[in-house]
C-alpha cells in the first residue's frame, strides 16, 4: 500500500529525519489558515498516488498568499473532491539528490540507492548514467551497519557535518524501512539547503500488502485507491488490476496471470482486468466474477492449474456466479487441476466454452473478442 506524502513525512519526522514545515489543507476554505501557520513563499502540493506530480502541474510555488491560493484552486479543481493539498515552507535549494530502500529479491538484501543527481529526473539518470547510482546492499540479518551507511554518503561526495547528517539520516530511513514492513522508503529529492541542512522535500512509503494485517496505523481505506472496484478488491484481499482492453482475465496464480497476460497480447488480444484469484482466495471465485464484471470486458477468459487450488471447487463458484450474474459476454475457459472429471460436467451444464489446452483457450477469447468488436 502506498502512503501519501503527507503520511511518509508523518513517519520521517517521527524517525527524526528533517522534513520541510508543512500543514494538510482538505478544501479551499481551509487555506487561509494553513497559509498563516506555514508562511510564504510556500509550496502546495496535490495528495494523489501517482508519479509525476510536478510535470502534471500539481506542485506549485507560491510567493504571496494570493498567488498560493489561486494555484490551490486550481490543484483542487484538478484533483477532484474529497483530495487534499500539502502545504509546505518553501526550500531554499543548494542541489537535490536521491536516496531510497527497497528489498532486492535476488540476493536477499536491502538495496540502498543514492545518487548526487536527483530530483524529477532520476528515472533518466538511471536509465542514462546507472553508473550514478550508488547502491549498497545490507545484509538483513544485521541490518545497516554505519560504516554502511558512511560509504554512502562518501560516495555521494558528502563530506563533514553533511556527511554525518546524511548517515544518521540513512540510519533512520533504514529503521523506518524495517519497522513499517515497507517495499520502498524514498527521499526524493533529498535537498542540500545553501544554510548547509538536509531536508527531505519529498517522500514515498509503500508497505508490503501482506503485512497490513499488522501495520493497523495504515487501514485500507477508499482514498488509496483510483476506483471503487479496486478498493472493493483489495479489501477482500484479490488483485485487481483495470487496463482498457477487451478480455477479463480470471487466473489462480500470479505466475500463471502473467503468463496469460502475454499470451494474450502476444497473440494480438488486449486485457480489460486482471484478477487473480488463487492461492487463500481460490474459493472466491465468484467474487472475482464479480469484480471482472466491472471492467464491462467483452470476454471473460478463465484459466487455472492446480492442485491445492482444487479445479472442481473453483468450477462451481464460476458456475453459481454465472447463474446469479448472468453475464452477457462469452466465456472461455481453461481450469486443470484436482476434480477435472467434475470441472468438466459442470462447465457444460453452464454452458462453457472450455479447453485443456490454454494456447487453444487464449486464441479462442481473442477471437470472440474480435467478433465482439465488428
Amino acid at each position: 500500500m502506498k502512503l501519501f506524502e503527507y503520511q511518509a513525512k508523518e513517519l520521517f519526522e517521527e524517525a527524526g529525519i528533517p522534513v520541510p514545515k508543512g500543514k494538510l489543507a482538505k478544501d479551499a476554505a481551509e487555506l487561509d489558515g494553513v497559509l498563516e501557520e506555514v508562511g510564504l513563499p510556500c509550496a502546495v502540493k496535490a495528495q494523489v498516488l501517482r508519479g509525476g506530480r510536478g510535470k502534471a502541474g500539481l506542485i506549485q510555488l507560491a510567493s504571496t498568499a494570493e498567488e498560493a491560493r489561486a494555484k490551490a484552486e486550481r490543484i483542487f479543481d484538478s484533483i477532484g473532491d474529497g483530495r487534499s493539498v500539502l502545504v509546505e515552507q518553501a526550500l531554499d535549494i543548494e542541489r537535490e539528490l536521491y536516496l531510497s530502500i527497497t528489498p532486492e529479491p535476488v540476493s536477499g538484501s536491502a538495496l540502498v540507492l543514492a545518487s548526487a543527481e536527483g530530483g524529477v529526473e532520476i528515472e533518466e539518470v538511471a536509465r542514462t548514467m546507472p553508473e550514478k547510482i550508488v547502491r549498497e546492499r545490507v545484509d538483513l540479518s544485521e541490518g545497516l551497519l554505519p560504516y554502511e551507511a558512511r560509504n554512502v554518503m562518501f560516495e555521494l561526495g558528502l563530506e563533514g557535518d553533511e556527511a554525518r547528517r546524511g548517515s544518521a539520516m540513512l540510519m533512520n530511513l533504514y529503521d523506518l524501512f524495517q519497522r513499517y514492513d515497507a517495499e520502498l522508503v524514498e527521499v526524493n529529492p533529498l535537498v542540500a539547503t545553501e544554510s548547509g541542512a538536509l531536508v527531505a522535500a519529498d517522500g514515498k512509503v509503500t508497505i508490503d500488502d501482506g503485512s497490513l494485517g499488522r501495520q493497523s496505523r495504515f487501514p485500507l481505506s477508499r482514498d488509496y485507491f483510483e476506483s471503487d472496484v479496486e478498493y472493493e478488491a483489495a479489501a477482500e484481499g484479490i488483485p485487481y488490476i483495470e487496463f482498457d482492453g477487451d478480455i477479463g482475465l480470471m487466473c489462480a496464480g500470479s505466475g500463471l496471470t502473467n503468463v496469460i497476460y502475454d499470451l494474450v497480447n502476444y497473440g494480438g488480444g488486449s486485457v480489460a482486468s486482471y484478477v487473480e484469484f488463487g492461492g487463500p482466495n481460490y474459493r472466491k471465485g465468484a467474487k472475482a466474477m464479480e469484480l471482472t464484471m466491472l471492467s464491462k470486458p467483452r470476454v471473460l477468459l478463465v484459466v487455472t492449474f492446480g492442485t491445492i487450488a482444487r479445479a472442481d471447487v473453483i468450477a462451481e463458484d464460476l458456475a453459481e456466479a454465472i447463474g446469479r450474474l448472468q453475464p452477457d459476454f462469452p466465456i472461455v475457459t481453461a481450469i486443470r487441476g484436482t476434480g477435472e472429471e467434475k470441472v468438466r460436467q459442470l462447465l457444460r451444464d453452464s454452458g462453457l466454452e472450455f479447453f485443456d489446452d490454454t494456447e487453444d483457450a487464449v486464441e479462442r477469447a481473442i477471437e470472440l473478442a474480435g467478433d465482439a468488436k465488428r
